[in-house]
């Protein structure tokens, strides 16, 4: 199998076929990850403005054009303070746990399927590299409260166990019906198996799911409001109340690279990717085009949940821990259970996603 496409393999061509492919996934590792950091970026930026006009109070607007340059502002920050070791902290743990909540989140769009024929590792078992990736980042958080020899990051990080522990088996369940509705643990598959419009979409079949996922996706991001680990108002600010600097902008950029990344895969788990909505139907050749499945369309999608993510936060209050707890083992998870149940039935009786 050719790993490398033909255009870059006609530029490389003076290379070794295995140096060839090295420096191809490198190149595209590396784009990848400076399109989701700078997308990070102006992310924080959108979600100050966003807030403050559904709050009716002005956003970020000195820095820069219209307040453009803020994310920069902040970098720049962030980057001249001292980053404060307490002495009884696990000097090693303490540097290596916002390497552990990161390095996750970014390793997951390895196999997230971009546009039509592009995925940077299209693995048959992307599914469980993705369930892999994103239980790991909970050790970062963990360790960052432990190594840190304080009782309120301890306290946090004992919140985000227990959070994230509830809520990914209710993610786990949830996706579970997406694999019965599209027989593969491929992601490209998964999407295809979607084709025909916005009405092929699982979200019309899967909509308990879909609710159940996106909801624990918040809470797996630690967003408001689920957002007790880093309760300003009740434990100073979590697991990460020792870190400053650049540690502590590490632990920011993972959240934000977290919430980008469970908007995507909701979009491809629930809403078909990069499939066009108007995809199959009898469009006129002017409008042909919005039918073309591309890249467009996936970015839109994301932007839609993100921005789902911005309005939860200006919108709803902050629930206490045992709402948390409750809502994840005595509701979320009976509800997958159930419609599993009846996903077994639809797919036994041929209707919806299994009728061919």
């Amino acid at each position: 199998m050719n790993l490398v496409p033909e255009f870059a393999a006609e530029l490389l061509s003076f290379l070794p076929a295995w140096v060839q492919a090295v420096v191809w996934y490198g190149v595209v590792a590396l784009v990848l990850f400076i399109s989701i950091i700078l997308m990070m970026a102006f992310l924080t930026l959108i979600e100050r403005r966003v807030i403050g006009s559904i709050q009716a109070r002005i956003g970020p607007n000195r820095v820069g054009p219209n307040g453009i340059l803020q994310p920069f502002a902040d970098v720049l920050k962030l980057l001249v303070k001292e980053i404060v070791i307490p002495s009884s902290a696990n000097k090693i743990l303490f540097i290596v746990a916002p390497l552990l909540a990161l390095i996750p989140a970014l390793c997951t769009w390895a196999v997230v399927p971009l546009w039509p024929g592009f995925t940077v590792a299209d693995i048959n078992a992307g599914l469980l590299y993705i369930l892999a990736l994103t239980s790991a980042g909970v050790y970062g958080v963990i360790l960052a409260g432990w190594a840190a020899n304080s009782k309120y990051a301890f306290l946090g990080a004992m919140r985000a166990a227990a959070q994230m522990v509830a809520y990914e088996i209710a993610m786990g369940f949830a996706l579970v019906g997406v694999i019965m509705a599209a027989g593969s643990l491929n992601l490209g598959d998964i999407i295809e198996a979607q084709r025909g419009g916005f009405f092929s979409y699982f979200f019309w079949w899967l909509i308990p799911l879909f609710v159940v996922y996106f909801i624990s996706g918040i809470a797996e991001t630690n967003r408001a409001p689920f957002d007790v680990v880093e309760g300003e108002s009740e434990i100073v600010a979590g697991f990460h109340v020792e870190y400053s600097g650049m540690a502590f902008a590490v632990f920011f950029v993972a959240e934000y690279v977290n919430m980008i990344l469970i908007s995507a895969l909701t979009s491809v788990f629930f809403f078909g990717g990069w499939l066009s909505p108007f995809d199959g139907w009898p469009l006129p050749s002017w409008l042909a085009w919005l039918g073309a499945p591309s890249f467009i369309w996936l970015f839109i999608k994301v932007w839609f949940f993100l921005f789902c993510f911005l309005w939860f936060r200006a919108t709803f209050p902050r629930y206490r821990y045992d709402q948390i707890m409750r809502l994840g083992w005595k509701v979320f998870i009976p509800v997958t259970l159930v419609w599993i149940a009846v996903e077994m039935l639809l797919a036994h009786y041929k209707i919806g996603p299994w009728a061919g």
